[in-house]
């Protein structure tokens, strides 16, 4: 057994670096940058020296501007890029003693299949738009080590009902769906080996209010009954306050403020996440 006031996952000192680096931005103490970026060499720092933990059963919000890192992270930390440096533990895989960034690709796979589930910004980077929307689901249970048809099909109609996609539509292919219901496809394909960590970047960007509120609801709802832990990154405030029970603030590839969403929300210390809360109220 796990003991649960021991973090689920945890990131210590991820960096992410586009160019070489020079004298004048190598030195993390003294960087001479303007925002992210080196004037002398064009290297840019989309993240720098990152920090945090993920507790069972917890939504970590992660808020930000365009441009300040979220999506970076989120790409490394389910191996969409390779950082440049840094280390991240999962305690359901290898008892959290390996680094992830590690791993072999044999281990990567195992981890993307059975351990981690992402939501990307995009429906378009998760599921083929041309498959069955029961098919992406059986993709994702194959690559996990399903052979049973009836198994999968089973699996995939509880996990499609489940999103509210409507079982007459479960043989239809996603590019018929609109954003709202292609989102929920996405997060039906996502939770299809019931990883304990899901990673949700920038869901409801782009969705009409009415369908970003349900697809929300969605999220909160999901979490609540199957007790999973959640990194959901958003630029936008409204989001995480009504998703996240802690909240990390990114700027210009650093966290620069991070505290329970109420502490974040009522008494924010940092002049970027005083306007951000500003633009809220």
């Amino acid at each position: 057994m796990y003991d649960d006031e021991q973090p689920l996952f945890s990131v210590s000192h991820l960096s992410k670096q586009y160019g070489p680096g020079c004298s004048d931005c190598k030195d993390l103490q003294g960087k001479q940058l303007i925002k992210n970026y080196c004037p002398s060499c064009g290297t840019v720092y989309a993240c720098q020296d990152l920090f945090f933990e993920v507790y069972k059963g917890e939504i970590l919000g992660v808020v930000g501007e365009s441009g300040s890192g979220k999506s970076t992270m989120m790409q490394c930390l389910y191996f969409d890029l390779e950082p440049t440096s840094g280390e991240a533990r999962i305690r359901s895989f290898k008892d959290g003693q390996m680094n992830i960034f590690n791993a072999s690709s044999q281990q990567r796979s195992f981890i993307r299949n059975h351990i981690l589930g992402k939501v990307y910004q995009n429906p378009a980077s998760s599921l083929k738009m041309s498959f069955s929307s029961i098919g992406n689901i059986a993709e994702k249970l194959i690559a996990a080590g399903y052979r049973n048809v009836s198994q999968m099909e089973a699996r995939g109609k509880k996990l499609l009902s489940h999103v509210n996609i409507p079982l007459y539509r479960i043989k239809e292919a996603p590019r018929n769906f609109s954003g709202g219901m292609q989102q929920r496809v996405q997060i039906a394909k996502a939770l299809a080996n019931n990883p304990p960590l899901l990673l949700l970047d920038e869901v409801t960007t782009g969705l009409d209010l009415s369908v970003q509120a349900s697809v929300l609801d969605l999220i909160k709802t999901l979490q609540r009954e199957m007790k999973i832990s959640m990194v959901i990154v958003s630029h936008d405030l409204g989001v995480i306050r009504m998703l996240a029970d802690r909240t990390l603030v990114m700027l210009d590839g650093k966290i620069i403020e991070q505290g329970l969403t109420d502490q974040i929300l009522e008494d924010p210390q940092e002049a970027y996440t005083q306007e951000l809360v500003q633009s809220l109220l």
